[in-house]
């Protein structure tokens, strides 16, 4: 009994931390895009930075070495960290605009394996075509 008064606990304790973690602001930076099919193979790639800023209620991408910039309220979200933006994944919906005024719907997967990051974002209406983003830096924000 006590084990499992125990277990318990410590599921609790890591699912409020897992779930703290995704109401944290971050940044994220990447430096190379991937555009894959929906068998993830790769079309094409770019080098160029990206760097992505993500709050509790909205995202900015910033792409293109900062010639398009895209923002949006995260819809819905799923998070899952066992070791927080290490091991574990994100999962949101948004719909992003862009300066001109363009709207997509997206669904971004920000996921964690033995510490690396990756993040990629599927089109509502083009799930054929997938960006991926190998993440080099991870920030907390205030």
């Amino acid at each position: 009994m006590k084990s499992t008064i125990i277990a318990l606990f410590l599921l609790v304790a890591g699912s409020t931390m897992s779930f703290a973690q995704c109401d944290k602001k971050v940044n994220l930076t990447a430096s190379k895009t991937e555009h894959l099919n929906s068998s993830g193979a790769v079309l094409g790639s770019e080098d160029e930075q990206t760097v992505i800023d993500i709050s509790k209620s909205d995202i900015t991408v910033v792409a293109d070495n900062g010639n398009q910039t895209m923002k949006g309220p995260i819809k819905t979200t799923s998070c899952n960290w066992t070791t927080p933006y290490k091991e574990g994944k994100m999962v949101f919906t948004t719909t992003l605009s862009n300066d001109n005024g363009d709207q997509k719907d997206f669904t971004i997967t920000i996921e964690g394996k033995d510490g690396k990051l990756t993040l990629l974002a599927v089109n509502k209406d083009e799930p054929d075509k997938i960006i991926r983003l190998t993440l080099d830096k991870f920030e907390e924000k205030n």
